[in-house]
């Protein structure tokens, strides 16, 4: 198993990637929703690799775009109680879909966007 860092929208993260037949797995830890392309791209530099805060539980938890895209589809409501995991909504970027899932269990207090919308890296989509 070969150790890599790599940087996507300026957040370093570590990948281990193991040679399996000939073909490569890749596992990134912390790993957002990024797409294999950005996950898999060589680091500019070396950078130590972060650890994750945990998920806080609710309380106005903020869901921010893991990279610029126009929103698809929205999967959910305000007032929808959604767990950890659950696919809030859609986001296309760089001619894919982006699955935006629930980082911690709560109830949709707000959406920020609406399909079609134009989003940038880190702007709240949805508040838990």
């Amino acid at each position: 198993m070969k150790k890599y860092n790599v940087t996507v929208n300026g957040e370093p993260y570590v990948v281990e990637v193991e040679e399996i037949g000939g073909s490569a797995a890749h596992a990134a830890a912390p790993a957002p929703v990024v797409s294999a392309a950005a996950a898999a791209a060589p680091a500019a530099a070396p950078a130590p690799a972060k650890t994750a805060a945990p998920a806080a539980a609710g309380n106005g938890t903020p869901v921010p775009s893991p990279l610029p895209g126009t929103i698809l589809k929205i999967n959910v409501s305000v007032g929808q109680a959604v767990k950890a995991g659950d696919i809030l909504l859609v986001l296309e970027a760089m001619k894919m879909e982006n699955d935006i899932s629930a980082p911690c269990d709560g109830t949709v207090s707000a959406i920020n966007v609406s399909v079609g919308s134009t989003v940038q890296t880190g702007d709240v989509l949805v508040s838990l």
